[in-house]
């Protein structure tokens, strides 16, 4: 079984990003950090049980060994939102079930945190990055518990693409999150709606 962890937002800044999300949600963002094997950082923002990232290239980072994840070598444009992760419990029995072109688990760190997630090596994702990575915390409890409550939470994550099918019949009977919507569409797209102390709001 898979459950949502996480939803991404990459911008070409973080400076850039978080600017975005905080403007059009009202709340700050909470600090985040680096991560050395892919030259990126991130900030992050609770979102009740999981939470929202916005992640940039670090321009401190210099190269790096491997495509960066989420597609991020070739990002361009105003931030956005690209990607989406869920929390496997059982990888061994998940990963072969995946999407093709989902990549292996590869062992990331920031700070402290001690994590494993699929990259692909070309750094994309299935599905014009509508696939989820899956993630795996292990003993550690995700950032979603660290985080201040800013009095935000999902209301509902809406999936977009031509492919919706091979995207539906990998989350059935995995993901049971009403929150999750996969519908069809000529073009790929993310929208999210978030409960905000301001009222709802939303997030492409």
């Amino acid at each position: 079984m898979l459950t949502l962890d996480h939803i991404a937002i990459a911008a070409e800044t973080l400076e850039e990003g978080v600017e975005h999300v905080e403007t059009a949600l009202g709340v700050p963002m909470a600090a985040g950090g680096k991560h050395p094997l892919f030259g990126t950082h991130n900030r992050l923002l609770g979102l009740g049980d999981i939470y929202l990232e916005v992640i940039a290239v670090d321009p401190l980072a210099g190269s790096v060994p491997r495509c960066r994840w989420f597609h991020l070598d070739r990002f361009c444009g105003p931030p956005r939102l690209t990607n989406w992760i869920c929390k496997t419990n059982n990888p061994a029995a998940d990963l072969p079930c995946a999407l093709a072109g989902t990549g292996p688990m590869v062992e990331v760190h920031r700070g402290d945190l001690r994590w494993q997630i699929t990259v692909p090596k070309n750094g994309c994702l299935p599905l014009d990055g509508c696939a989820p990575a899956l993630i795996d915390w292990g003993d550690i409890p995700s950032p979603a518990t660290r985080l201040p409550d800013q009095g935000c939470g999902l209301r509902r994550l809406k999936i977009t693409h031509p492919e919706s099918d091979k995207l539906g019949q990998f989350l059935q009977d995995r993901l049971t999150d009403p929150r999750v919507v996969v519908d069809h569409a000529e073009q790929p797209s993310f929208e999210i709606e978030i409960d905000t102390p301001w009222g709802i709001k939303w997030l492409r």
